[in-house]
């Protein structure tokens, strides 16, 4: 496994740095470990200190952060400034809400007093965290800012073409004060990690990535009796029904099917629209997604990315191919550059549910649209998907919408909007999305020992 920054829009290869080796392995989690022990003990107020400070040091240097960003993965700069903007926002949420989020719980519970019986949070140890490429601040902020808060320490596998992002991730909270080993990047190589999670140290497992990786790592968590959350891959459904405001269903659908061009877990992938208002919304959608300018990254007139790579672009031609083989149609609706990782913004219509991507991925700049009868319709196809992860329903009548949204199963749906990614709400899903959730106070418990504590001054016997 190579781990090596190349630009996504030159080609050029930046840099390359070699895999860990299994000491290097052995004594990083060691320290994580030695790091633990007198993290956890910390008072909750020393430790979201680092977090503050962390968020300070990305707001006042978010340009040069975003940089990072954009060359690495390709990632337009406004998308990459706002990425390190919702980076700061998670940690000052936990630097405002740790303390009272891990307080004790008491329970109430008969023969005992009011504060008897009392559920603590108590931190577990090293969390081991295997990241994806599309959110190289975001997927390790995710995960660090709430471990950190409950007094856990995570070690971190990135994915191989940002080790640049992960890096400065670890520098960003040396630089806050965080101790050696709080955060540790690793250059782990595939065959390292069950090594990582065999590790005694080690006490939990988080992933995000696609199926297969989450598949492999699971089984091995499992093996070695450790818990694990997932975050997989997601095809989303935009449902669109009758009464919605459709130009601005539609308008959205642009942004919410080809932001960082497309390579979103929670991106808009299958749109869903009724038939009273289909017409009318694929003329819209195909009008502003025609406006799409393919580009240099770091131009500020660029509104459509470069993919991650050109295995990501070959990857996305082979399952197009293959959905028009077996009867769908592809509509290419903007030109890109010759130069660069890109792949024109397309729709994908025709598709049966005997087509494979019917049940696919796509990620990147394709949208799959469907024709539904009606809203009962609408809900089948959406929910007839391998994926659970998130989903958007548009609607004039808001309260419906919600009574819609309880029918999708999926972990989050979005009204009137793509997506519900933000700092202050829980993210997580169903199905082969994962399992598991991230932030808030869902994120913050999923790796502590909710243990309780009991006073049994009690009379008698059982």
């Amino acid at each position: 496994m190579t781990y090596q920054t190349i630009n996504p829009y030159t080609g050029q290869t930046i840099q390359t740095f070699p895999d860990a080796t299994e000491a290097e392995v052995d004594a990083a989690l060691k320290t994580a470990h030695d790091t633990f022990l007198e993290w956890r003990s910390r008072p909750i107020a020393d430790r979201v200190a680092v977090l503050a400070k962390a968020a300070e040091i990305l707001q006042e240097n978010r340009s040069d952060y975003a940089a990072t960003l954009t060359l690495e993965m390709g990632k337009i700069t406004a998308e990459a400034e706002a990425e390190v903007d919702l980076c700061v926002g998670m940690l000052r949420y936990y630097v405002e809400h740790g303390e009272e989020l891990l307080a004790p719980r008491p329970i109430p519970a008969k023969g005992y007093g009011d504060t008897d019986v009392q559920l603590v949070n108590d931190p577990m140890g090293v969390i081991f965290a295997v990241e994806p490429w599309n959110f190289p601040y975001y997927q390790v902020v995710r995960i660090t800012a709430p471990q950190a808060t409950a007094g856990n320490v995570v070690v971190l596998k990135h994915a191989s073409n940002v080790p640049q992002s992960a890096a400065r991730m670890e520098r960003l909270f040396l630089e806050a004060g965080a101790p050696e080993g709080l955060l540790t990047n690793l250059y782990l190589p595939h065959d390292l990690t069950e090594h990582v999670i065999a590790s005694p140290y080690v006490r939990g497992v988080a992933l995000t990535g696609s199926e297969k990786a989450g598949g492999h790592v699971a089984s091995l968590a499992a093996k070695h009796l450790k818990k694990s959350t997932l975050e997989l891959g997601g095809a989303d459904a935009f449902i669109v029904l009758d009464d919605a405001d459709v130009d601005k269903a539609a308008d959205w659908a642009v942004f919410g099917r080809n932001w960082n061009a497309g390579q979103v877990c929670v991106s808009s992938k299958r749109l869903i629209v009724t038939d009273a208002v289909y017409d009318r919304f694929l003329a819209r959608y195909r009008e502003g997604t025609a406006k799409l300018v393919a580009g240099d990254p770091a131009d500020p007139k660029t509104t459509l990315a470069p993919l991650s790579s050109a295995g990501a672009v070959e990857t996305l031609k082979k399952q197009v191919a293959s959905a028009v083989e077996q009867g769908a149609k592809v509509e290419y609706l903007a030109e890109v550059p010759d130069q660069g990782a890109f792949f024109p913004p397309a729709i994908v219509t025709g598709i049966t549910e005997d087509n494979d991507a019917f049940h696919t991925e796509f990620f990147g700049p394709v949208a799959q649209i469907y024709r539904a009868k009606d809203e009962d319709d609408a809900v089948r196809i959406a929910n007839d998907s391998p994926f659970g992860l998130g989903g958007s329903v548009f609607s004039n009548d808001i309260h419906h919408a919600q009574e819609v949204a309880r029918r999708l199963d999926t972990g989050m749906v979005a009204i009137n909007h793509p997506t519900v990614v933000a700092a202050d709400i829980p993210f997580g899903g169903v199905k082969n999305s994962g399992y598991g959730h991230e932030l808030l106070d869902l994120g913050l418990k999923e790796f502590v020992n909710q243990k309780v504590i009991a006073v049994a001054d009690i009379d008698g016997a059982f």
